[in-house]
């Protein structure tokens, strides 16, 4: 697995102080994207929680996540969570370290007082000694929230800078790719009032080595509760992992719902992603987590078809520019202002996702716009499917036939590769074992790059120059 350390920079920890009229939490931020540019330490509100302790509490959940890993649990996560300011509300975000549970905090209108939100993403640093703070905030405290560095530090603070080196796998970048790709095609299965949500999520497991030991579990709406059955069922609902729910602990007695999301099923499906919302006063915290306790989000090659198509390159190039923030992307919307049909919008948001340009809220249905802080050429770099998918091209190992195509691998077995019902299958072994469900083997990725005349060249959507020779596009008339 491809690893690197990022280098995160702030120019204090986040702290929590005593003030005389409550408490002041300053949560610092690393460089971030802002509308304006890059720039080493945004600001993206000042003003009060209007409920501290679910705040609190939410932002610790949060950290969790990012602290944990559910599967191989000896080895080591720390990866800061990603704060973005959306114009009305922020957004917190975060991933476990074994790459299958991915975490977010919509701190909505409703939860904040005070000046307005701003507009970025960077990573925000949560500490120990914060955590402990946080844990501690009663009822009855006032806070106050300050996301990035108050106004007198940013002209006048000459000390030194907290640096944290953030090991940052391959694997975790392609996750959050890959987990907003595969919400998009969730509904909401079930909704639970409070009390049966506290009944439900206290049963579950709090531990284990392999969460899906024994199979998936799936659970079925019945009336106003979910009841467990032992296999898939029209209307069910995967949990895979249930131990993996456990940092919705932390806010559970201040939800208000319990809302699930997942794709539909049939009888006897395999198991699925799902994601759990807990709605909380002004806030929403959601946990989606991949289909199995041992499975990242990475592996599940959703993004894959996107990739390795010029078309959708190029429309997200232009999609990019158009982007402002917004905290609910409107896929008719951009197809107006761009020119193109909601399907390619939606394959070029799908595009954008795979360098953390876009996430995907369930409960709103709607993609929203962050730029994550990182190097977003990477995803497409080391996707091994993909690598090998373009070096199959280039090899000129595919013959197209009435059929489709058949595939000469490098170690000179042929693969047929076939059209069934709108699904490229394959004679590989992969197809073979996944039957799809982990997307498109690399034999059918070359096919598919060969019938469109797509040269599955390695694209950087997320590059200045591009940006501004689309932007130039835009301004020209494609708007």
């Amino acid at each position: 697995m491809t690893r690197s350390l990022q280098a995160v920079a702030y120019r204090r920890p986040s702290v929590l102080e005593s003030a005389a009229d409550g408490r002041r939490l300053g949560l610092e931020t690393s460089r971030g994207a802002t509308p304006t540019g890059t720039a080493d330490h945004p600001r993206f509100f000042a003003g009060f929680l209007t409920d501290p302790q679910v705040a609190s509490a939410g932002l610790l959940a949060v950290a969790d996540v990012a602290a944990a890993r559910y599967y191989q649990r000896q080895l080591r996560a720390s990866l800061d969570p990603v704060v973005t300011g959306n114009g009305d509300r922020l957004r917190f975000e975060s991933f476990s370290g074994c790459g299958g549970v991915y975490a977010r905090l919509d701190v909505l209108s409703a939860g904040l007082d005070g000046a307005e939100v701003g507009h970025g993403t960077t990573n925000v640093d949560v500490n120990n000694p914060l955590r402990e703070a946080l844990s501690r905030i009663g009822t009855d405290d006032p806070l106050h929230l300050r996301v990035g560095p108050d106004e007198l530090a940013v002209t006048t603070l000459d000390g030194p800078v907290v640096e944290k080196k953030v090991p940052l796998p391959d694997r975790w970048l392609r996750g959050f790719a890959e987990s907003q790709v595969v919400a998009a095609g969730f509904d909401l299965r079930a909704e639970l009032p409070a009390a049966e949500a506290i009944r439900l999520l206290r049963a579950l497991p709090k531990a284990g080595t392999r969460g899906t030991a024994g199979g998936p579990r799936w659970l079925v709406p019945a009336g106003r509760t979910l009841r467990p059955t032992t296999r898939a069922v029209p209307g069910a609902v995967c949990l895979p992992g249930p131990e993996r729910l456990i940092a919705l602990q932390r806010v559970l007695r201040h939800a208000t719902t319990l809302r699930v999301y997942g794709p539909a099923v049939g009888a006897g499906a395999a198991a699925t992603a799902s994601a759990w919302e807990l709605v909380l006063p002004g806030m929403r915290l959601t946990l989606t987590l991949s289909p199995d306790a041992s499975r990242g989000f990475s592996g599940e090659g959703g993004v894959l078809d996107a990739l390795a198509t010029d078309e959708a390159a190029e429309d997200a190039e232009l999609i990019s520019v158009l982007l402002a923030w917004e905290p609910r992307v409107d896929v008719t919307d951009l197809a107006v202002a761009s020119g193109l049909d909601a399907g390619r919008v939606r394959a070029a948001l799908v595009r954008l996702g795979t360098s953390g340009r876009v996430g995907y809220d369930t409960a709103e249905a709607a993609y929203f716009h962050r730029e994550l802080p990182y190097d977003a050429a990477r995803v497409e770099r080391h996707n091994p499917r993909l690598r090998s998918a373009r070096a199959l091209v280039a090899a000129g190992a595919v013959a197209l036939d009435g059929a489709l195509g058949t595939v000469t691998a490098e170690d000179g077995h042929v693969h047929r590769v076939r059209a069934e019902a709108g699904v490229l299958t394959c004679t590989c072994q992969w197809w073979a074992k996944y039957r799809g469900g982990r997307g498109p083997c690399k034999h059918a990725l070359a096919v598919r790059m060969v019938r469109r005349g797509d040269t599955g060249a390695v694209r950087d959507t997320g590059a200045a120059s591009e940006r501004d020779t689309v932007a130039a596009r835009v301004d020209g008339g494609v708007r």
